[in-house]
């Protein structure tokens, strides 16, 4: 993965264009119907994502940069703010799948008037002239893509909820896995340090200060757990068993009635999973996906295992990267279906530690020493959200390559398995 051209260069209008086309590229084999679903709290509607990642450029750089403009329509504000309250109302999150109108097509033409615009303001911005614009614009090229993975995996949850089991991706394609042994990698007691560097290249502010952490002697499995693995678990009764279970999690387990993952299903003898490219075969080699943290922690205990650490994960990963490029299934692939391969995944010892599958780690989603938000609305981004969380490392098949990094910091609640999950086992050094 190369570093992107330095923002505030001609680089930045064709980058701003090459994520608004990748958004379009995602939503292009849905109907118009498929765009206003929400199956539930946690999902939003495909034509809010496409209008919600709009109106952020039209809010926080075209309306305070540009004089003059004028916003498409006044009434989007309210309609598609999400949660930043210095910026205004917002329409209730449960019910955006109620919004009929404005139609796709008003939303489409939304996107259309925006990029027009912000093309026009970024060739006319001579490079280096005005750094925190060029800051703002690269926060929104980087919350698009956050979108972008979000309406993957939000709507194979409303197609997958539908009895006709729709295929987002009707082709089927998928990237074959590999039946791969676990060997288990070693890491000695010591001080590390984790967090961005400061090397100029984005990230979020979560993502820093820079600090350090001492870590005991751990090892981390060369590669993630499997479906083959996992349903022996399944088969085990572990869903049955209090006694591997976090307190929420049992409760979890019996209010929600979970036998299995997300999108799991066992019909004549079989196992099956509801995939982007509609219902298959459960692939026993690629790695098991849509799990909540609480099956991750139990999977773990049940395996005579643990979670690793954030800061273990990303001692381990930095380790093996040393000066190569981050290599995995990306989104960019407009493969959504995760796998286990021998060697496109390969970093070092280790295979998919990026792409594929989000990783859970026993991390709560905290900040780290010397944090600081920052002033006004994006200051609302990150910090806002530190509270009862876990951390995930590495990426998964809905995460755009140029986005992930070493050091990002993604975060769900303990409940959460909607999302490109999975789980890669560590222990403490015998």
């Amino acid at each position: 993965m190369q570093d992107p051209e330095p923002a505030g260069t001609p680089a930045l209008s064709a980058r701003f264009s090459s994520v608004r086309e990748q958004t379009r590229r995602i939503a292009a084999p849905l109907a118009p119907e498929d765009h206003v679903v929400q199956s539930m709290e946690d999902v939003s509607p495909t034509k809010w994502h496409l209008a919600h990642t709009t109106w952020f450029f039209e809010t926080f750089v075209l309306g305070p940069n540009v004089e003059g403009y004028r916003p498409y329509n006044e009434r989007f504000a309210y309609l598609f703010n999400s949660y930043y309250v210095q910026a205004g109302e917002r329409f209730s999150r449960p019910h955006r799948g109620l919004l009929s109108r404005p139609t796709v097509d008003d939303v489409n033409a939304y996107r259309a008037h925006v990029d027009s615009a912000m093309m026009a303001f970024l060739r006319k911005l001579p490079a280096g002239t005005a750094p925190e614009v060029e800051r703002v614009v690269e926060i929104g090229l980087n919350h698009e893509q956050q979108h972008q993975e979000l309406m993957v995996t939000d709507i194979k949850h409303v197609l997958s909820i539908n009895p006709l089991q729709p295929a987002y991706d009707p082709s089927g394609k998928r990237m074959p896995s590999d039946d791969l042994p676990t060997t288990w990698m070693a890491f000695n007691p010591g001080i590390v340090t984790i967090g961005d560097a400061g090397s100029g290249r984005f990230c979020f502010d979560n993502e820093g200060p820079r600090h350090r952490v001492f870590v005991e002697p751990f090892e981390l499995a060369s590669r993630p757990v499997t479906n083959r693995e996992y349903l022996a678990f399944v088969e085990d009764d572990a869903y049955a068993n209090p006694v591997l279970w976090l307190s929420e999690g049992w409760a979890t387990v019996a209010r929600e009635g979970w036998t299995h993952p997300l999108y799991w299903q066992h019909e004549n003898g079989e196992w099956t999973e509801f995939t982007t490219a509609g219902r298959l075969p459960l692939d026993l080699d690629a790695p098991v996906t849509h799990v909540s943290l609480f099956e991750a922690d139990a999977f773990a205990r049940w395996s005579g295992a643990r979670l690793p650490t954030e800061f273990e994960w990303e001692h381990a990963a930095g380790s093996a990267i040393g000066n190569t490029n981050i290599t995995g299934h990306f989104s960019e692939d407009l493969i959504f279906i995760p796998s286990l391969s021998g060697e496109r995944s390969l970093i070092g010892p280790f295979h998919n530690l990026f792409g594929s599958t989000w990783e859970w780690t026993s991390s709560h989603y905290s900040p780290y020493p010397g944090y600081e938000t920052e002033d006004g609305a994006l200051g609302e981004y990150n910090g806002k959200f530190m509270y009862n969380q876990f951390v995930l490392r590495g990426g998964s098949v809905a995460t755009p390559g140029d986005h992930i990094r070493l050091t990002y910091r993604n975060f769900f609640p303990g409940h959460a398995r909607w999302q490109f999950s999975g789980i890669r086992l560590a222990r403490s050094a015998r």
